[in-house]
């Protein structure tokens, strides 16, 4: 989506979206103005590109037909965290939050009995 915003935001100024009756309806002037009129959103989407696309990676690892051992699985979160960090250009500010938020779920992860045990097996 993102490497189409130039497109998107084109779109929304052509004869062909003027002309749609998604243009004159509520949800659809909603997502013009966010599109073409809100820069807050396309630098927000630009941050969450930055910090999912590694930690959906270990997603795929985690769910996959093969169980890995929990130490690769570190490795695999440690590597993860570390690519976010070089995506903010290692200013703690950017990605402090971010870190936070994936240790306390991690943490959560691994106190719970279900998780750990099939993870180990």
């Amino acid at each position: 989506m993102h490497e189409l915003k130039k497109a998107l935001t084109s779109m929304f100024v052509s004869k062909e979206w003027l002309n749609s009756p998604f243009a004159k309806k509520s949800d659809g002037k909603k997502v013009e103005n966010l599109v073409v009129g809100d820069a807050k959103f396309w630098d927000a989407f630009v941050y969450c590109l930055k910090s999912v696309i590694s930690l959906v990676k270990v997603l795929i690892l985690v769910n996959g037909d093969s169980k890995p051992t929990i130490g690769y699985i570190f490795e695999a979160m440690d590597r993860a965290k570390q690519k976010i960090t070089k995506k903010f250009d290692y200013v703690s500010s950017r990605y402090k939050r971010i870190w936070e938020i994936i240790d306390e779920k991690w943490l959560l992860q691994l106190h719970r009995p279900s998780a750990c045990s099939c993870i180990l097996s």
